[in-house]
């Protein structure tokens, strides 16, 4: 039988790539920036397009006229065209579930570090500058007992109240729709985001990139947080105006902030890098061995799963397909669910 051929990028293991072998035939690029002819060249020919960090335009898809699925190997797809895959009947899918808890780990770590002053405390000890009893200049703020605001409730954003609630902190939420269970059994309250804002202590982002929530929050919006509240962002650079964020900690509208994320990435020769009460961190949410195999390991099943004319476990856009999948394959695929 004739194998489905594929493109695979970047730093799969051996264990993914002999998985996909046994099913396509696969042209991998480890490095795929350093050879662009041969991938387009690939793509060409390509059924499937897996990998992370995947950067899709119009005319790529133009140069690849027999692509059926794209398997990013990622949770966030702001980076990829789901208007123009669907409208080419190009199946999109994700690995969402699998980096929900690392991530919030991530977000959660960031909370604690910037509250504790960790990063600036360590670079203190490390540069010989501990000459003397830590005083009152080197203080922290509490977590235990302080409220969070977390602006946006898909699963990061539950995962970090659980963790939360473990440090006796009074959660809010501002989510577009309410979550009354959650309200009910963990006494998470629900907020405006501009009441969200007033009332937190450590306001944490988690929503998705969208046209809605690009610059969601910058100089005016610290303006309204306390002069005590830390932010957090484990979402999308772009969620936060930089420029306003900089400018609102320079004038010390808010005491600090925890960064995974970046307008630019990767960091360089910004202003954040020369602030002690900024945490920035290299974009690592999902970082983990185990993470990053588990999301790999999602990818190649969604792939897979659409190159057999199944409806994918993680598929974003089901109006690539408007008449479905056959029955008894929909019916397998849901049931993995």
């Amino acid at each position: 039988m004739h194998k489905k051929r594929i493109v695979a990028l970047r730093r799969l293991k051996d264990s993914h790539l002999q998985r996909l072998h046994e099913a396509f035939q696969v042209d991998y690029f480890e490095e795929p920036e350093l050879q662009p002819e041969a991938v387009a060249t690939a793509l060409r020919q390509a059924h499937g397009l897996i990998g992370g960090k995947l950067q899709v335009s119009s005319a790529l898809l133009d140069e690849a006229p027999q692509l059926e699925v794209i398997a990013t190997i990622s949770v966030g797809y702001d980076n990829l065209p789901v208007a123009e895959l669907s409208r080419r009947g190009i199946l999109l899918t994700n690995t969402p579930d699998v980096l929900t808890e690392t991530t919030a780990d991530t977000g959660f770590m960031l909370i604690m570090a910037s509250a504790r002053r960790l990063v600036e405390l360590a670079n203190m000890v490390r540069e010989g500058r501990w000459t003397q009893h830590v005083g009152e200049p080197h203080f922290g703020s509490n977590v235990h007992g302080k409220t969070l605001g977390l602006v946006g409730l898909g699963r990061i954003g539950r995962a970090i109240a659980r963790r939360a609630l473990g440090f006796d902190m009074r959660v809010l939420y501002s989510n577009a729709s309410p979550k009354p269970e959650l309200e009910g059994e963990w006494g998470l309250e629900r907020r405006s985001f501009e009441q969200l804002l007033a009332e937190s202590d450590f306001v944490c982002l988690t929503v998705p990139l969208t046209e809605q929530t690009e610059h969601l929050l910058g100089y005016e919006q610290c303006r309204a947080m306390r002069r005590s509240a830390f932010l957090i962002n484990i979402a999308r650079g772009r969620v936060v105006d930089e420029a306003g964020l900089i400018r609102a900690l320079e004038e010390r509208l808010i005491a600090g902030a925890g960064l995974d994320v970046f307008e630019r990435e990767p960091l360089q020769e910004s202003p954040l890098l020369r602030m002690e009460n900024v945490v920035t961190l290299p974009h690592i949410g999902s970082a983990t061995h185990e993470t990053r195999e588990a999301m790999a390991n999602r990818a190649v099943e969604n792939i897979c799963q659409a190159l057999r004319g199944e409806r994918p476990r993680d598929l974003v856009n089901p109006e690539a397909r408007p008449n479905g999948f056959p029955a008894a394959q929909q019916e397998q695929s849901l049931d993995a669910q």
